[in-house]
């Protein structure tokens, strides 16, 4: 459940960014605000997704909005890179959302043929992090 606290740092969160949409979904929790009038329906992680799987391969996408790292610390190996065999329990990064560090499995098995977003970036919901042949 969010406190206060937490409602308070979403809002401050969205007051400092450029953003329009917020989404944060995380097993007991699926909160989107938005800013303004809502905006067109878009899908930007369609066409990719689409793209990796028609090309004989799948899209691990970002399953929340945040920043993207691809190490546990600053200056620690990644926790996978191209060429990288993974299954789908597989952690392959961190989001962050409000200072708490999300891990992400990559949900599918396969080996890393290129990583999407750059590190320390912010991610949107649905963007492709990492696509992974078979």
């Amino acid at each position: 459940m969010l406190s206060d606290e937490d409602v308070r740092e979403i809002l401050r969160l969205i007051d400092d960014s450029q953003l329009d949409e917020l989404r944060i979904e995380t097993a007991g929790l699926s909160l989107h605000v938005l800013r303004g009038a809502a905006p067109a329906p878009t899908a930007p992680a369609e066409p990719a997704a689409r793209e990796a799987e028609s090309a004989g391969g799948q899209t691990i996408a970002a399953p929340m909005l945040g920043t993207f790292y691809r190490a546990e610390a600053p200056g620690a190996a990644p926790f996978v890179d191209v060429g990288v065999r993974v299954e789908a329990d597989t952690i392959v990064c961190l989001i962050e959302v409000m200072k708490m560090m999300n891990s992400v499995p990559a949900g599918v098995a396969g080996t890393i043929v290129e990583v999407c977003a750059e590190n320390a970036a912010l991610v949107e919901y649905g963007q492709p992090l990492f696509r992974v042949a078979e």
